[in-house]
């Protein structure tokens, strides 16, 4: 294996999900106090486990890539190129293609665009979200 990397969420995300638990304090504390608390806690696990459990995983092998579910062989990987800063911003917005496939995390700043080979894909490129995008894109191009 040449890379592997988990998008955990950023701790921040945590902590916004956590406004789940007064939210729903405020709808069933009138109606039952246990109620309420077992609800907020209920619903803020399952935001936990939601996050969590789909957290993607990228991983270059020498055979293939895989980002998240999607899988691609690396015969079919082209040039990689990694963007952060106001470059990230510009490839998540105006220069995106609509055609591309995506999987981007708000809570992590960096992209590698990852262009592809294969003709008969209509998918001109992958845009992915990475915490070291120089390292992905080494990985990519090596």
């Amino acid at each position: 294996m040449q890379y592997r990397e988990r998008l955990w969420p950023a701790w921040w995300v945590f902590v916004a999900t956590a406004l789940v638990i007064p939210s729903s304090l405020l709808v069933f504390l009138p109606i039952s106090v246990t109620a309420g608390y077992v609800t907020a806690a209920v619903l803020y696990g399952a935001i936990i486990v939601v996050l969590l459990s789909t957290t993607p995983v990228i991983e270059v092998t020498d055979g293939t890539l895989r980002v998240g579910p999607a899988r691609i062989e690396r015969a079919f990987v082209g040039t990689a190129s990694a963007h952060t800063g106001s470059d990230a911003f510009a490839e998540r917005g105006p220069r995106l293609d609509a055609r591309a496939w995506l999987k981007l995390r708000g809570w992590v700043p960096g992209v590698v665009r990852i262009e592809l080979t294969d003709p008969q894909d209509p998918t001109p490129y992958w845009l992915v979200s990475t915490r070291r995008p120089d390292e992905l894109a080494a990985a990519l191009n090596s």
